[in-house]
């Protein structure tokens, strides 16, 4: 993925968990049906970052996938188990238990 891209998912991301704060906030200033978009943005906009780095991950040759995979599980920045998840298994979990709101 391109930096631009990635801006732009990261930006979109930020907005939406923006948009959560103030919500938490002042809960009455917004109707049942806008707490329902936000919640979503949130996780349609985390749900995209993700699968981007998915798609990013799986383009590297398997020796580079195994060294990232390797420095990002010791990195200490979310856990082993949650890298694999995301990058090589099935994905957050988060993502495999919840749907968006109807």
């Amino acid at each position: 993925m391109n930096e631009t891209k990635m801006t732009e998912l990261t930006q979109a991301e930020d907005m939406a968990f923006f948009r959560a704060d103030l919500c938490l906030y002042s809960p009455e200033s917004y109707s049942l049906e806008e707490k329902k978009e936000i919640c979503n943005d949130m996780f349609k906009t985390s749900k995209a970052i993700q699968d981007a780095m998915r798609a990013d991950f799986e383009q590297l040759p398997p020796d580079a996938r195994a060294s990232l995979l390797n420095m990002l599980c010791a990195s200490g920045v979310e856990s082993p188990q949650w890298w694999w998840d995301v990058l090589v298994g099935e994905g957050d979990p988060l993502y495999r238990e919840f749907e968006p709101l109807l």
